[in-house]
């Protein structure tokens, strides 16, 4: 099966997708994610090979890029009108949540380190593995390792 004109297939399908996203998402988020679904679809359509389910093809795009757009906004600092005053604990994190402080400083030794640089010293891990003697990769699973015991242990 031959495919069609991407204008096409934008033109039949545009309004469907819409509606899609602006369900999944809001009408906020809907429009960039629309923006990217049909962007994905252009560069990829050279290369399809199928045109026989092209409508499911462009769901599975924007169902793909809806789900990034919800993951993201998980990730997105919200505003507030104020920001609540803190004082500077002088460079030292051991203030606030002891408890927590307290678990840290029983990690293992690597784990500790890596945790501590990225969250206290806000360490990029490519720095991390450089200050630690280690690759980025090793660096960032000391710190996912770390976080994932820190997890267990701040739980219960």
């Amino acid at each position: 099966m031959r495919l069609p004109p991407f204008q096409a297939l934008l033109d039949e399908h545009r309004d469907d997708v819409y509606r899609f996203l602006v369900a999944s998402l809001g009408r906020d988020e809907a429009d960039d994610c629309f923006q990217e679904t049909f962007i994905s679809a252009m560069r990829a359509y050279p290369r399809l090979r199928d045109a026989s389910n092209l409508r499911s093809w462009l769901f599975t795009i924007a169902h793909r890029k809806a789900i990034d757009a919800h993951r993201a906004r998980g990730r997105r600092a919200v505003p507030v009108e104020e920001v609540p005053e803190q004082a500077d604990a002088g460079g030292l994190p051991l203030d606030g949540e002891p408890g927590l402080w307290r678990a840290v400083r029983r990690l293992p030794t690597k784990q500790r380190a890596a945790v501590l640089h990225r969250y206290v010293n806000d360490l990029a891990y490519a720095d991390i593995g450089r200050v630690m003697g280690c690759s980025e990769d090793a660096a960032r699973r000391s710190v996912h390792e770390g976080l994932k015991k820190l997890r267990t242990v701040w739980a219960t």
